[in-house]
């Protein structure tokens, strides 16, 4: 399993670490081994002790996973420091996280089904947070910063606060660090703000040189 997981870390890294390095030097690994053992507590009703472990992996790596979360195959937190995921969070397998991400709840649900679901292969941009009981669809990307509050549909891209998607193309061949694809227009709003502005600055040269 572990073997496994640093295989797959390896892949999706871009400054390619060696197998020893993901092993020693990676928060996003260890906290695992303490996220297993508070499952592992929790499952036995022992709330307590799974959260002294949890609180003591938070303490050692600056990612926080709640015991009861549910947790996939070969999942990678980058960086890690400040991440967050609630309760009833379910991230399936090959999900990518980056530093200050925050799976979480919403004050009007108490009970229930409060946290989202991250379905397969998805990948969340640092600072992004991402709230209530929604869906990132598979493939999905979410960009560093982006408030999402509303699904995300299979192989989009969303960025923003609030969050709105500007691409919807799959393409699980290429690994794009922090969730942003070069090759997209990553605020078409703001850039045709910008737009705007540059020709209203030409419109008041153009007049200027008239007077």
């Amino acid at each position: 399993m572990i073997f496994g997981l640093i295989k797959s870390i390896q892949k999706r890294d871009p400054v390619q670490p060696s197998f020893l390095e993901v092993l020693l030097a990676y928060p996003g690994v260890h906290v695992l081994l303490f996220y297993k053992i508070a499952r592992v507590l929790w499952g036995f009703g022992w709330r307590t002790p799974a959260r002294v472990v949890s609180h003591i992996g938070r303490f050692l790596t600056g990612i926080e996973i709640h015991p009861a979360a549910k947790i996939g195959k070969r999942f990678f937190v980058d960086h890690g420091m400040g991440v967050v995921i609630g309760e009833t969070a379910v991230v399936e397998d090959d999900v990518t996280l980056y530093h200050g991400v925050t799976l979480g709840g919403i004050g009007a649900q108490q009970k229930g089904k409060r946290h989202p679901t991250l379905k397969n292969n998805v990948m969340v941009g640092a600072g992004a947070q991402i709230l209530g009981d929604i869906t990132i669809g598979e493939g999905a990307k979410v960009g560093a910063n982006a408030v999402v509050t509303t699904d995300v549909p299979a192989g989009c891209t969303a960025v923003g606060n609030p969050a709105r998607l500007v691409s919807c193309k799959c393409d699980e061949t290429t690994v794009q660090a922090y969730g942003l694809p070069s090759d997209q227009k990553l605020d078409p709003l703001g850039e045709e703000i910008e737009r705007l502005m540059a020709d209203i600055v030409s419109l008041k040269k153009r007049l200027h040189k008239k007077k």
